[in-house]
């Protein structure tokens, strides 16, 4: 393979906005890959996988490059080196790669990688937290976390079929498959740029994980229904559930962030789905209105992100464990409060993209044994382990209202 000077560049420019500026590697790429117009889909998808390789790998490359942060252009081109050696791919005469030393690198990793730490490229306190939390599982799991999430299409049923689709986009090279127990979900065999297609314009599909797409069936809406999806974001569960909904009844998204709702609304718009009122929440007046007023109930908390590191490693060097402690006290608060949505009879979902015990199982039983919690009964629960699916880390409670 031979290395473009002008490629390794932009992805240099990019880690150093990702490691020294602290932008997310997804919007540092996102600039980067609008700098050139004349760079085909093989050049982006280069710069791309450069860059999350070395993001996700960070701390093995770093030992092995025995370079520490700040990390100047310099010791970026002797991660480059690093990563580029133990691919397989020769090194380009340039200055900033003289004397690397690529028989000692290829050592150093299998020196380094019998340490799980080290192999897996995690900070000590996150190698210390899920050994604690998952035991013997936390091998199977980090090792699971930090493979290449594959991009999965969910199919909008509002606007078309999974055969439409499935035939729209093989016109365009673009092949899918099914996967099995996913109703609405397609698996792309090669990764592209889908966003650019005139399916993905007309609102025919969003890009969403497989296990993301279990929440809203979870959740068992039927057309007609009132639903309240209380920490909407973006939208993306919304959007499913208006789906399932048929656009039938009514579906309120709530968030604290205003400009996330905003972007809902663009893709509520694209995506044909009509039955979804946005409501930001300014006040506790925003939920005490809606106290015992909806059939279902959707909290996707805000949490770790533990299970979705495969398509966000930087989280792993920008996630804290006070963060973690405190996102915990969010949650049980959420729980407290945003559970007294739901009517009698009505049921509520809560679920996070988390895999730690102590933000799943562990809430749920707190809540339930809480006044608050002692009206609802607990239905069934859900753990979505990245090692055994392939796909996102998830969890979901069931739980219905009998009081």
């Amino acid at each position: 393979m031979r290395l473009h000077r002008n490629l390794v560049l932009a992805a240099i420019d990019t880690l150093h906005e990702v490691f020294n500026e602290n932008k997310y590697a997804d919007k540092a790429l996102q600039g980067t890959l609008k700098r050139d117009k004349r760079w085909g889909s093989r050049d982006r998808g280069f710069i791309a996988e450069l860059v999350y390789d070395v993001v996700r790998w960070k701390r093995l490359y770093a030992e092995i490059a025995e370079i520490k942060e700040p990390f100047d252009r310099q010791k970026l081109f002797r991660l480059f080196a690093v990563w580029a050696t133990l691919k397989g791919i020769a090194l380009p005469d340039w200055k900033q790669l003289e004397d690397t030393p690529t028989r000692r690198i290829k050592g150093k990793f299998d020196e380094l990688s019998k340490t799980r730490k080290l192999r897996e490229s995690i900070p000590d306190w996150m190698d210390a937290l899920g050994e604690k939390e998952l035991g013997k599982k936390w091998d199977a799991e980090i090792a699971a976390l930090n493979q290449e999430a594959d991009v999965i299409l969910r199919v909008n049923k509002l606007k078309t079929s999974k055969e439409k689709l499935q035939a729209t986009l093989f016109d365009l090279d673009l092949e899918t498959e099914e996967i099995k127990g996913y109703p609405d979900a397609l698996k792309l065999k090669e990764r592209a740029n889908v966003f650019q297609t005139e399916a993905f314009k007309e609102g025919w599909f969003e890009v969403q994980d497989a296990s993301s797409q279990l929440v809203g069936e979870y959740l068992d809406v039927k057309p007609g229904m009132r639903v309240v999806d209380a920490c909407a974001g973006a939208g993306g569960k919304a959007l499913h559930l208006a789906a399932l909904m048929e656009n039938k009844g009514q579906l309120i998204a709530l968030d604290i962030y205003a400009n996330k709702l905003n972007e809902l609304k663009r893709r509520a718009k694209r995506a044909g789905a009509f039955n979804i009122e946005t409501r930001a929440i300014d006040s506790t007046k925003v939920i005490k209105k809606l106290h015992e007023k909806a059939d279902r109930l959707l909290i996707d908390a805000p949490c770790s992100g533990l299970g979705v590191l495969r398509r966000n490693p930087d989280a792993k060097w920008k996630l804290q464990p006070d963060f973690i402690e405190n996102i915990k006290k969010t949650q049980a608060e959420i729980l407290e409060n945003y559970s007294k949505i739901v009517k009698p009879g009505g049921k509520m979902v809560y679920a996070t993209c988390s895999i730690l015990p102590s933000e799943n199982e562990k809430q749920i039983k707190n809540f339930l044994k809480s006044e608050t919690g002692k009206s609802f009964t607990f239905v069934k629960e859900k753990t979505i382990l990245p090692s055994k699916s392939g796909f996102d880390g998830f969890y979901m409670a069931l739980l219905e209202k009998t009081i």
